[in-house]
């Protein structure tokens, strides 16, 4: 694992106070990223290129399965954290433990934060978007690739497996 990317909220608000001094902008986005796919590729690359540094907070395994279901996550989180980290567009990988952002929010301050195109200001947890305003942080949502969804992904692997069973 690429250790140095790895990040808990503490130093992030560091990070985030340094590149504040140098004018540079924290961004910082959240998700499951459990079978990474062309269409996570594509927003984080876009994610990133709304500041000097991106920050993904990853949903824990406890998380995922709440969210998700109990099939989920395929990858626990030290595997997904990792393959985060190789990403070029990631600059620092923090795994949370909590069902909502919101106290990552307020203690990182991000300065930008990141949402994908099936979300809407409005749909946001309303705690996460008080976090959200009280840090002073823009909020953009970036468009999703049609097509592209990890549920989609696992849901073809299983009819592509049955098929083969069947055959």
């Amino acid at each position: 694992m690429i250790v140095a990317k790895l990040k808990t909220a503490g130093e992030l608000a560091v990070v985030r106070a340094q590149m504040e001094a140098r004018g540079q902008k924290l961004v910082l986005t959240n998700g499951c990223f459990d079978l990474l796919h062309a269409g996570h590729v594509r927003y984080l690359q876009a994610a990133r290129a709304l500041g000097e540094a991106l920050a993904v907070a990853l949903n824990g395994d406890d998380s995922v399965s709440a969210l998700k279901g109990p099939q989920r996550p395929v990858n626990e989180e030290r595997d997904r954290a990792e393959v985060l980290a190789a990403l070029s567009c990631v600059d620092f990988v923090l795994i949370f433990h909590d069902p909502r952002l919101t106290g990552v929010i307020a203690k990182v301050k991000p300065h930008v934060y990141a949402k994908g195109g099936d979300y809407t200001l409005e749909s946001l947890n309303p705690e996460e978007r008080a976090a959200l305003s009280e840090a002073g942080a823009e909020v953009r949502i970036l468009p999703l690739v049609p097509g592209r969804s990890t549920s989609a992904m696992i849901e073809r692997a299983g009819a592509k497996e049955h098929v083969e069973n069947a055959a």
